[in-house]
Formats: structure tokens, C-alpha cells, sequence
């Protein structure tokens, strides 16, 4: 087994969490097929190096022992078939039931984010946004009032936050029936209030930020959501966008998430109030 070299790598403890969530290989399944010739735990360490240090895939150091093209073929993959996005949500229901919480949260808090593009980024993922006036995605994200994400959507800046809320309140209605109510800011304002209200049967309430407030405000309930965009944004991968496909920013985006809460589960690192806001949440 390969000694434990970098900061990203996964405690045994980690992996003992992400191992049993993985699909199972296809040489074990009834189709069949040729068994895997790296370990799956190097591959995982490899995508946490590639999102926490920002590098190029041809980077991913030769330690490893699993050629570059490989760990992007399982990234590849496992975002295309939804295999990221079930680790998420089974860790995040684990950490709400270790809080006794229900497994699912009723109620969600939205946001959005515009950032840079580098030039390797496609058309199918960059677009200028006029209000920030920065060329490149914006990611969308629903949390759970403990910070921890259960939708992420990224789409093109120039997309409008009210165009872009349809969507990803559809998609949220679809997959988590359960949602009663949604908390955002200003630009998820006007139409889409009823909107939710009519075809989704959902509660979408509008936080502002205090009259005549400048600079940063901790406005309640939004500031969960906001905490949850830093969080994400120290794993050096997701500061700009580098992607063709928007799946794979969203991926990359998970995978930071996905390092958190295996973090937080294995109390690897101390609780909020102890060291500040850039460590795992609380609450519900």
C-alpha cells in the first residue's frame, strides 16, 4: 500500500468512508470485465491533488504509481455517471444524522458565484457577466442550512441568476421531494417567487442585506451559503475555471466538498468556533 505523502491524500479512516460508496469494478459484476490494474485509493489521492493544488493532469506526480490518463478517465467517468454526486449526498447524510438531523434537509439555501476562465475553458461553460464584469462561469449552489452542498450547477456567467434558478429549483423539486423552503438573495427575486410557489410547491424566501449596508454583512441565512463558496474556493483548482465540460467543473467542485466532510466525519480537524470559518460546518 503506498505511504501517505501529501496533504490531500486520504487517512485510512477517509477511505474507509469513500471505499464502499465507489461503484462496484466490472470485473466483479454479472457483464464482466478486465480487472483494474491500479488501486482505487491512489486514483481517488491522485483527483484530490489535481483539485487541492490546482496542477494539470499531466502533472499528477509519479508517486502515485497510476499513469495521468487513467485518474482522468475515473474522474471522467464517475462525474459523467453520477458517482461523485452520490458520495456527496451519502456523506452529507451521514453528517446530519451524527447531528441528529433527518438524512435529507427540507430546507436549502442558494447562491451563485462568477469567476475567471483560463483559456482552456470552452464556450459551453464561459460567458461574460456584466454585473461583476468577469469572463467565465458562474457555479450555482444549493446548501443545507449546515453549509454542506446538495445541488451544484454551473452554466455560463452570462446566464442570469432568475434564469438559471428555474432549473436548478426543477432539478432540486426532482430529486429531493422533500424540500419545503429555499432562502436566497435579491437576484432570485420577482417572478420566481411565484413561480416556486405554483409549479414547484416550494417556499422560496428573499433575504436582503440591511438598508444602506456597505461592504461585507453577515445577512442571515445567506451567510451559510457564502461560507460554503470560500470553503470551495481554497482548493486551488476551483479559484479559475480550466474546463471544456461544465460536469467537470461541477466535479471539481464536489470533490472539494467531498475532502470536507470526510474531514469533518473522521474529526480530523477541530470544530468551527475553535479555528474559524474555513474548516466544516455545523448545524443543520
Amino acid at each position: 500500500m503506498r505511504r501517505r505523502r501529501y496533504p490531500s491524500d486520504t487517512t485510512a479512516a477517509e477511505w474507509a468512508l469513500i471505499e464502499p460508496l465507489l461503484p462496484v469494478p466490472a470485473c466483479q459484476t454479472e457483464r464482466g470485465g478486465r480487472p483494474e490494474k491500479h488501486p482505487r485509493r491512489a486514483i481517488v489521492d491522485a483527483i484530490r491533488y489535481v483539485v487541492d493544488n490546482g496542477i494539470k493532469w499531466r502533472a499528477i506526480p509519479h508517486d502515485y504509481g497510476v499513469p495521468w490518463q487513467t485518474v482522468y478517465g475515473f474522474f471522467a467517468r464517475w462525474a459523467r455517471t453520477g458517482v461523485v454526486a452520490c458520495i456527496r449526498d451519502q456523506l452529507r447524510a451521514r453528517l446530519r444524522t451524527h447531528r441528529d438531523y433527518a438524512p435529507n434537509p427540507v430546507a436549502i439555501v442558494l447562491d451563485s458565484q462568477t469567476v475567471r476562465a483560463a483559456e482552456t475553458a470552452s464556450k459551453a461553460t464561459r460567458g461574460y457577466d456584466a454585473a461583476k464584469k468577469v469572463n467565465g462561469p458562474k457555479r450555482h449552489l444549493a446548501v443545507d442550512l449546515g453549509g454542506w452542498p446538495v445541488m451544484v450547477m454551473v452554466t455560463p456567467a452570462a446566464r442570469t441568476d432568475r434564469d438559471a434558478a428555474r432549473e436548478l429549483l426543477t432539478r432540486l423539486r426532482l430529486t429531493h421531494p422533500e424540500l419545503a423552503c429555499a432562502w436566497a438573495d435579491r437576484a432570485y427575486a420577482g417572478t420566481q417567487v411565484t413561480w416556486a410557489a405554483s409549479f414547484l410547491n416550494l417556499t422560496l424566501a428573499i433575504v436582503s442585506r440591511p438598508p444602506r449596508s456597505r461592504g461585507f454583512v453577515v445577512v442571515p441565512r445567506r451567510w451559510v451559503v457564502e461560507r460554503t463558496l470560500s470553503w470551495i474556493m481554497q482548493a486551488r483548482r476551483n479559484v479559475r475555471d480550466y474546463e471544456r465540460l461544465p460536469q467537470h467543473s461541477e466535479a471539481h467542485l464536489t470533490w472539494a466538498t467531498i475532502t470536507l466532510m470526510t474531514r469533518n466525519l473522521t474529526r480530523e480537524q477541530p470544530q468551527p468556533a475553535q479555528r474559524g470559518t474555513h474548516l466544516a460546518p455545523t448545524g443543520k
